[in-house]
């Protein structure tokens, strides 16, 4: 009774031991921030509406999720064909992709640390003895019963050759138990790393739609504005063509139409930046699709084919 109360407090001290000598602390999540907000005061649950394209109040969605393909909201086809071309066309993502199946192998490589491992290895040599050393090495009978021996001659002074085929085969089979939890530790490591890898991968497709929807957007921005430039244009236009026509009637000075022809010449003033940035948004729409600046893309963006989204989340 004595021995087996000895024995059992050697196994508990022993597992107590290896306990103790376990590597690293479990990972212990941290608890998220209490009443996390995106402003100092509460958000309003309705915006203001106004009676123009694209006033429509909008409605602000606590908890919800924001879809992968969020840019469908736009309810525009165009906008949806350029955003899936551009991920197609990206070399970033396609390297992304790369990283994170190059992280899950290597989770499922040190995942395989915790079974055996099992090696077979097979070689064949064939074998020739001289005939004066066939007597003596010969290998004899084997385990099939085949005999294998020298050549006695009786009429030549030496033995013939001695010829053989040798075949070894071999298995091996190894296991390292996880004693101290080392090898669960790298796995941890190793699913982190392939974790960050996965939101990588989140982070660069959320990027390039954002660049893509950002761009459509200024487009359609930069042409509203040179839509009003150009009639602001034609307006001062079509009054400095009224000056000039009074003032040879004798109905208006000269110093009214050289006020009309400053504020053309203001009013001109302004098309050619807007002109300027549209066609850099343009070449930023062409770049992010993988087009070189001489290949225009089909899809074009104005005001009317853009939706704002009801519900924001």
């Amino acid at each position: 009774m004595r021995a087996c109360l000895t024995g059992l407090a050697t196994v508990v001290a022993l597992a107590t031991l290896l306990s103790a000598c376990s590597v690293g602390p479990d990972f212990t999540r941290p608890a998220a921030p209490q009443n996390a907000g995106y402003a100092p005061q509460a958000l309003p649950q309705t915006t203001a509406s106004a009676a123009v394209q694209g006033g429509n109040a909008q409605h602000f969605v606590n908890g919800a999720d924001i879809p992968f393909d969020w840019w469908t909201v736009y309810q525009s086809p165009a906008l949806d064909a350029l955003v899936e071309r551009a991920f197609r066309a990206n070399p970033t993502v396609e390297q992304a992709k790369a990283a994170l199946l190059q992280a899950q192998e290597n989770v499922y490589a040190q995942q395989g640390y915790f079974f055996p491992t099992v090696g077979v290895s097979y070689q064949f040599q064939r074998q020739m003895v001289a005939g004066n050393l066939a007597a003596s090495v010969a290998p004899g009978c084997q385990g099939n019963g085949h005999c294998i021996t020298a050549f006695q001659s009786t009429s030549a002074p030496f033995n013939k050759a001695l010829y053989y085929n040798f075949h070894t085969a071999q298995l091996t089979v190894g296991y390292t138990p996880d004693v101290f939890g080392l090898n669960r530790r790298q796995v941890e490591s190793l699913e982190a790393q392939a974790a960050v890898q996965r939101y990588e991968l989140e982070a660069t497709y959320i990027t390039l739609a954002a660049n893509v929807v950002a761009a459509a957007v200024q487009e359609v921005s930069t042409r509203a504005q040179i839509a009003a430039a150009e009639e602001i244009i034609a307006i001062n236009e079509k009054g400095l063509e009224l000056l000039r026509a009074q003032q040879k009637d004798g109905y208006a000075m000269g110093i009214d139409v050289a006020a009309q022809e400053a504020a053309l010449a203001a009013a001109k003033q302004l098309l050619p930046p807007l002109q300027l940035q549209f066609e850099q948004t343009r070449d930023l729409i062409r770049a992010l699709v993988g087009n070189l600046p001489n290949q225009d893309v089909d899809q074009t963006f104005d005001l009317a084919a853009l939706h704002l989204p009801d519900n924001i989340p």
